[in-house]
């Protein structure tokens, strides 16, 4: 979205910014687990210990269930336009703690505090940008002739569960919540495992902003995610995460005959036609890696398709951007590239990379973690760019989610489209060209949600925002994300006369 960052000065430390509550919030309270059970949260900038966050269970969840139905019996009925005013207030508070919120969320999950701003304020607009659907979800009426009225109303869910990921922890655990609150829902977040702390002061925040048990923020693991998902009384669910969680939530939900929205992964290309200048291209390519946060977003476009006359260009070019992109402590306001957020992905990572030199792929930038002592606690790894990718190599077909961009050569654009079109995934997908007609009918046959074109990495408050294929189902970000969390009752009221 268009939200810029902050001030890089946070002017805070990390002991400052914790929250003060780690256990389960719901029903406008603080709760212990009820298994007592607690883990540790690390930073993956420097494997420091940060805290212990409550790891909630199935019958935490049929506790937080319980009140947020309760809640949602009233909630339901507020008046919109005051559902609205108290969005907005919530919009306004969450500015006023967007850098220790920055600074909270770099630490626990790896990326840099100079970018982490932003997501708060992102969050903010999107609370601002819903309170201002509120009248939107209207009903129609349907002419039955003169002895009958037929219309229909749109009335909220009940109980929603979104289940986040760890990219961007506060963005989509306050994010989330705003259509489905407007709606007239109560809403469940359950944050990521790796980077639960940003939810929990976000639930200090604004718990106490709205009715208690219309906000709860329950931090767990797969047991908690899987309870949610099933609960009889939790009437739909959205997940942020990987394609593998969106088919375990989407076989689970079916039990239930349960609505998802499901916002998955991707492995989006950027297509270069040779009618624009390679350095354009280049930073272009750059920018859509998102390597501040070390490729992990789902809409990072990790296929480079670059015409041959321009290629070995754009090549060069691109290695010379890189080099801005220097890993460093996340919060650290000069760090311009984060830490990978787990061992476990960062060994995944670095499988991908070694399959890439397997297959021939030609290492141009990076390839492994940095050289700097000062990181080697931390999980880090360089922009790595290949060169001369070919269709069936790994780093071609699956989503790493991790800083590697794999460039391919082509020059027929029938093919190019086949190749384009030939993994599962159907995120985002950015063009390239000065000939508009060919942008045109390019974005029509590429099988993306969101297309970019001379442009990539930006959202639009408004914009639907989603994947086709293995990418997930539903929009965000605009009024059918709101419209997603209602349902319609159609009433018919029949004019005659009663007899006296």
């Amino acid at each position: 979205m268009t939200v810029t960052s902050l001030d890089a000065d946070v002017g805070h430390s990390v002991d400052s910014v914790m929250p003060t509550h780690t256990d389960l919030f719901y029903g406008g309270a603080w709760h212990a687990p009820l298994s007592g059970d607690y883990a540790d949260v690390f930073n993956p900038g420097n494997g420091a210990r940060l805290g212990r966050v409550a790891v909630g269970g199935a019958a935490d969840v049929d506790a937080a269930v319980a009140a947020s139905r309760q809640a949602f019996l009233a909630w339901r009925d507020v008046a919109p336009l005051e559902r609205a005013r108290q969005l907005r207030a919530v919009a306004m508070e969450l500015r006023k703690h967007a850098k220790p919120l920055a600074l909270l969320d770099a630490a626990d999950c790896g990326n840099p505090v100079a970018e982490m701003g932003a997501d708060v304020m992102i969050a903010a607009a999107l609370f601002e940008f819903f309170a201002g659907l509120v009248t939107e979800m209207k009903g129609a009426s349907i002419p039955m002739g003169p002895n009958a009225v037929n219309f229909s109303v749109r009335e909220p869910v009940g109980v929603v569960a979104r289940i986040v990921a760890f990219n961007h922890p506060f963005l989509f655990a306050a994010g989330k919540m705003a259509a489905p609150l407007a709606a007239g829902n109560t809403i469940i977040i359950k944050p990521p495992e790796q980077a639960p702390l940003s939810a929990l002061r976000l639930a200090e925040i604004i718990g106490g902003m709205l009715p208690p048990g219309v906000v709860s923020v329950l931090p767990g693991g797969v047991e908690v995610g899987s309870a949610l998902v099933a609960h009889r009384d939790v009437a739909m669910v959205g997940l942020v995460g990987s394609v593998q969680t969106g088919r375990a939530v989407m076989r689970q939900a079916a039990e239930r005959l349960k609505p998802v929205l499901l916002e998955l992964g991707g492995k989006n290309p950027l297509i270069a036609y040779p009618d624009v200048d390679p350095d354009e291209v280049a930073a272009g390519i750059v920018a859509g890696m998102n390597f501040t946060w070390c490729g992990q977003s789902c809409g990072s476009t990790s296929r480079a398709l670059v015409h041959d006359d321009i290629y070995d260009e754009v090549i060069t070019r691109v290695v010379a951007r890189c080099a801005a992109y220097v890993p460093g402590d996340p919060t650290d306001a000069a760090t311009t590239m984060g830490a990978i957020i787990s061992k476990a992905q960062h060994e995944r990572i670095m499988g991908f990379i070694q399959s890439a030199k397997d297959e021939g792929a030609r290492l141009v930038y990076g390839g492994g973690p940095p050289a700097n002592p000062a990181l080697c606690d931390g999980f880090f790894i360089e922009p790595t760019v290949f060169a001369d990718v070919t269709p069936a190599m790994r780093i071609a077909q699956e989503e790493i989610f991790g800083p590697v961009l794999a460039i391919m050569r082509w020059s027929d654009e029938a093919a190019m489209l086949d190749l384009v079109n030939s993994v599962d995934y159907g995120l985002t997908c950015s063009i390239w060209t000065n000939d508009l007609e060919k942008a045109h009918r390019t974005a029509q046959r590429v099988q993306a949600g969101f297309v970019w074109v001379n442009e990539v990495g930006k959202h639009f408050l408004g914009a639907p925002f989603g994947g086709v294929k293995q990418s997930g189902i539903g929009r965000e970000e605009c009024l059918g994300e709101m419209l997603s969390f209602t349902q319609e009752k159609n009433i018919h009221i029949s004019l005659r006369r009663v007899a006296r």
